[in-house]
């Protein structure tokens, strides 16, 4: 099998250059690929288009990218808990498209499967089949949406080996799975990395195949964007 190992995360996003379109893993705050978003501030990279389920919050997740101006155009759901991400999108800042959640899913699991592009009825009659071929299909309308096209897909598993094969772990496997493979580097970082042969064959949730560099990720926040209490009754 090849070794797909990477020593660090700073090996790991060797290549990304400024206006660059990448992909991230992760729903809100949870299952993020941290280590790599932290490693893209630092490097200061510039005017990307990320394509995210949305940004997180301001100052974690792809917010602090957006803290810094780095992102020029944002492909999400929606604009969740990141105050910053709704002021530059309203000021013209930001490039912003929204587009509904399953159609994003499978946006990226077109481009995963080598699909050019899909027809869904998500959207059909709404601003957001505004200029997009659409087509009949027994009766019922369907929009064409394009898979998306990007150069590096960053994503976050709880376990992996050397080869690239990944296992997620509860809701953090969200939109990790449907981003491997769909852009040109897949880049995995995980909380376990585990030699070759050590993970279950029927555990595996992505093969390596799927993946280009896998590295051993540090220091996991794993924030919570709203924790919400019960007040204790006296």
């Amino acid at each position: 099998m090849i070794n797909k190992k990477v020593a660090d995360v700073k090996e790991a996003v060797e290549g990304v250059s400024d206006n660059m379109t990448l992909m991230l893993g992760g729903f809100g705050l949870c299952g993020i690929p941290e280590n790599a978003i932290a490693e893209l501030v630092t490097r200061g990279v510039d005017g990307l288009t990320c394509i995210s389920n949305n940004a997180g919050v301001d100052d974690f997740g792809l917010g602090l990218l957006l803290q810094k101006k780095q992102i020029k155009k944002m492909v999400s759901s929606y604009v969740g808990e990141n105050d910053e991400f709704e002021r530059q999108m309203l000021s013209g800042e930001l490039d912003v498209e929204l587009i509904p959640q399953g159609t994003l899913a499978e946006r990226c699991r077109a481009a995963q499967a080598g699909f050019p592009a899909i027809y869904t009825p998500a959207g059909y009659g709404t601003e957001v089949a505004e200029g997009k071929e659409t087509r009949e299909f027994d009766g019922k309308m369907y929009v064409l949406e394009h898979a998306f096209k990007a150069d590096f897909a960053f994503v976050k598993a709880w376990k992996g080996d050397a080869a690239g094969n990944l296992v997620f772990k509860g809701t953090a496997r969200n939109f990790n799975p449907v981003m491997c493979g769909a852009a040109k580097i897949t880049v995995a970082e995980v909380e376990e990395l585990v030699p070759i042969g050590a993970l279950d064959p029927n555990q595996i949730h992505i093969p390596g195949i799927f993946v280009q560099r896998i590295f051993q990720g540090q220091a996991y926040e794993k924030r919570i964007e709203q924790r919400t209490v019960r007040v204790k009754s006296t």
